[in-house]
């Protein structure tokens, strides 16, 4: 394995990971579905997977899906969290910013 392949791979590893709250949205029913996420930079990639599958726990947004197919959703940040010492800390913050998002955007959690 070469240096630059190593030295890539602990950069990978050491990257931080920035929790906070997303929204996805389909543009034809109109509904909107809030979650939050410890890592804002792989969730995405995840519920596509699930969704995709056909298991996504989700019931209207997996329907959603169903219906209009991933062209029919967007994925978008609403919130990114600073850096918080601890996970308990980051938990609750990240617990309480997404009942304020659901209630802001009128969504459906995750």
């Amino acid at each position: 394995m070469s240096i630059d392949r190593k030295a890539a791979i602990a950069a990978y590893k050491e990257r931080k990971a920035i929790a906070g709250i997303y929204v996805i949205r389909c543009a034809a029913s109109g509904e909107a579905w809030v979650g939050q996420a410890p890592n804002l930079e792989t969730i995405r990639n995840r519920i596509w997977f699930s969704l995709r599958q056909g298991g996504h726990p989700c019931r209207s947004l997996q329907a959603a899906w169903n219906a209009h197919g991933e062209a029919g959703l967007t994925f978008d940040e609403c919130e990114r969290l600073e850096d918080e010492e601890t996970a308990y800390v980051r938990d609750a913050l990240l617990k309480e910013r997404g009942t304020h998002w659901r209630a802001e955007l009128k969504a459906e959690a995750i």
